[in-house]
């Protein structure tokens, strides 16, 4: 049985990859759990394995203006989604770590 060392957290919110390797990218994706140490998302292709990676994710709340949070990772994993799952339009899963973030609010 795998034993992780953080908490994952099941949250399915928007998420926007802005920097994959050393190329600027627009590219939208959805997590699928969070930790402390990384996140799980699904995107439209596979990002550079191992290589850095920015990303965006917009936490939803009760208010009317929303808050971002802007990630600065690694690219741990990237598999192919099976066409039979229900994000299989979004292609890929991928694995990030979470190494740095700051808080991004809408203006």
């Amino acid at each position: 049985m795998e034993q992780r060392r953080t908490r994952r957290f099941k949250l399915h919110l928007p998420l926007a990859i802005t920097r994959s390797g050393a190329e600027r990218v627009t590219m939208a994706g959805r997590t699928t759990n969070i930790s402390s140490n990384g996140v799980l998302f699904t995107a439209g292709r596979g990002p550079e394995l191992g290589g850095p990676i920015e990303y965006i994710i917009t936490l939803t709340g009760d208010g009317p203006r929303s808050v971002s949070l802007k990630c600065i990772g690694k690219v741990v994993r990237a598999e192919r989604v099976d066409p039979g799952l229900a994000d299989a339009a979004s292609g890929y899963q991928v694995a990030a770590t979470l190494e740095r973030y700051e808080f991004v609010r809408a203006h």
